[in-house]
């Protein structure tokens, strides 16, 4: 029996950003570096099939330091949408 090797998963952000100008973050995935390569290449074809020109995709491994910065970000919102007191 071959023992299967474990691959270490990061947390990466996905981007997505269509000739609109319209970005779409997805949520955090935890992929392997390989997996992240092949979402880029999976997009590109998939965009270039569906003649979806100006398409990009950004993925990009998240470090530590974002844990805070996400956060902070998420309070700020949750502040302003939560209604206000009367």
């Amino acid at each position: 029996m071959i023992p299967k090797t474990r691959q270490t998963l990061y947390p990466y952000s996905v981007n997505i950003e269509t000739a609109t100008g319209k970005p779409a973050t997805l949520p955090l995935a935890l992929l392997t570096p390989k997996q992240a390569e092949e979402v880029q290449f999976k997009f590109k074809r998939l965009a270039q099939e569906a003649g979806a020109k100006g398409a990009r995709i950004s993925v990009r491994r998240v470090i530590a330091d974002d844990y805070g910065k996400v956060i902070r970000e998420a309070k700020v919102r949750l502040r302003y949408a939560a209604p206000k007191a009367a």
